[in-house]
C-alpha cells in the first residue's frame, strides 16, 4: 500500500498568504503573529508586497514565521479600469531563514509571458518556492494561466478575495486546467489578509517532523500538506487501483482525475470512502465537502 498523504506527522496549521501593515495590512507582524496564534495557526507567511522583511524575531517553539512576499505584473492600460485589468500576481517563498535581500520587481511587460516564466525560473534557482494567486481576482483566463510554467503550487482558495472581492476566492476548475496542461504543481488555500474580513477562512495543514524553517520548507517541497477552508483530511492511499480517504465528518467526497469523468459519494456524516480507479488516470485530487458547503482539496497525485 502507498500512502499519498498521511497524517503520521505533526501537522501545523498555516496561513501562506498574510499582509502587514509593512505593506497594505492594518495589523502589524506581531498582531498578525498573536491574531494567528489564537487561532490555533503555527505557521504564517508574511507576504507584503515587492519586500521581504526577515521576521525570524517572531519565532518561538509554537510560531514560524516564512519570509516571503507578493509580487506583480499588471496590464496598465490606460483606456481599462483598475477593477477590469488583468494582473498576475505570485507568492515568492524563500528557503533561507536569514535572508536578508528582496527577489528583484518583475518588471517585465505584462504579454511577455517568455520574461514572466524566465523570472519564475530564476527565483526557483536561487531558493524560492513561487505560487501563483488568485486567477479569478486577477480577471485572468485560460490564456493566461495557461501558458505559466515553474510554479510550484497555486492558490485553490483565497479568502480575502472570497469575502470581500466579490467572490472570486476558489479556483478549483483553474487547479484543473493548469493540471491538463501538464502542470505539476500544488495547491494552497490562504487567507490574503489585509484587515480583520479576510482573516481565518482558509488554510493549508501542513505535515512536517518538526516546526523548524527546513523541515516546514522540506515538507512543502514534497507536497506534504492539504489545503482547506474547514474539513480535515487524514489518510489517502492507494494499493493497486483501490484509493482509500478518510476524513472528518463530510457529506460529499469527489476524487477528480483527469477526464470528464469523477468518482464521487454522497451521505451524511462520511468520513472514509473507497474508490476503484480504472488504471488510466493520469492524476487523481480529492475534494471533501462538509454541511456548511466548506471544501477541503488535496494536491493532485500524478499516477
Amino acid at each position: 500500500m502507498k500512502y499519498l498523504f498521511k497524517t503520521d506527522k505533526n501537522l501545523y496549521k498555516a496561513n501562506l498568504h498574510s499582509h502587514t501593515t509593512v505593506s497594505d495590512g492594518i495589523w502589524t507582524p506581531e498582531e498578525t503573529k498573536e491574531m494567528y496564534k489564537s487561532q490555533g495557526y503555527s505557521v504564517v507567511a508574511f507576504t507584503d508586497h515587492d519586500v521581504i522583511v526577515n521576521h525570524s524575531y517572531l519565532n518561538d517553539e509554537s510560531f514560524l514565521a516564512i519570509n516571503s512576499c507578493e509580487l506583480a505584473v499588471n496590464q496598465n492600460l490606460d483606456e481599462i479600469p483598475w477593477e477590469k485589468q488583468k494582473t498576475y500576481h505570485f507568492n515568492l517563498y524563500s528557503k533561507d531563514p536569514e535572508i536578508s535581500l528582496s527577489p528583484p520587481l518583475m518588471e517585465m511587460d505584462y504579454y511577455d509571458i517568455n520574461a514572466i516564466n524566465g523570472y519564475i525560473k530564476e527565483r526557483t534557482e536561487e531558493g524560492f518556492l513561487v505560487c501563483y494567486n488568485h486567477p479569478y481576482w486577477s480577471m485572468q483566463t485560460y490564456e493566461d494561466y495557461s501558458k505559466l510554467k515553474g510554479c510550484f503550487a497555486m492558490e485553490i482558495y483565497n479568502n480575502g478575495c472570497e469575502v470581500t472581492d466579490g467572490y472570486y476566492g476558489y479556483n478549483p476548475q483553474v487547479y484543473d486546467e493548469m493540471l491538463r496542461c501538464g502542470n505539476k504543481l500544488y495547491c494552497f488555500s490562504a487567507d490574503d489578509n489585509h484587515c480583520n474580513e479576510g482573516a481565518f477562512g482558509g488554510y493549508t495543514m501542513i505535515g512536517s517532523n518538526s516546526l523548524t524553517y527546513s523541515d516546514i520548507m522540506d515538507s512543502l517541497v514534497r507536497g506534504d500538506f492539504y489545503s482547506t477552508q474547514g474539513p480535515e483530511i487524514y489518510e489517502i492511499s492507494l494499493q493497486d487501483d483501490r484509493l482509500k480517504i478518510k476524513c472528518s465528518d463530510v457529506c460529499l467526497i469527489i476524487v477528480y482525475t483527469d477526464s470528464r469523468y469523477c468518482h464521487k459519494i454522497k451521505g451524511n456524516d462520511l468520513n472514509e470512502a473507497e474508490f476503484f480507479l480504472k488504471g488510466n488516470e493520469k492524476y487523481i485530487r480529492i475534494m471533501c465537502r462538509d454541511k456548511n458547503h466548506k471544501d477541503a482539496n488535496s494536491n493532485a497525485y500524478w499516477l
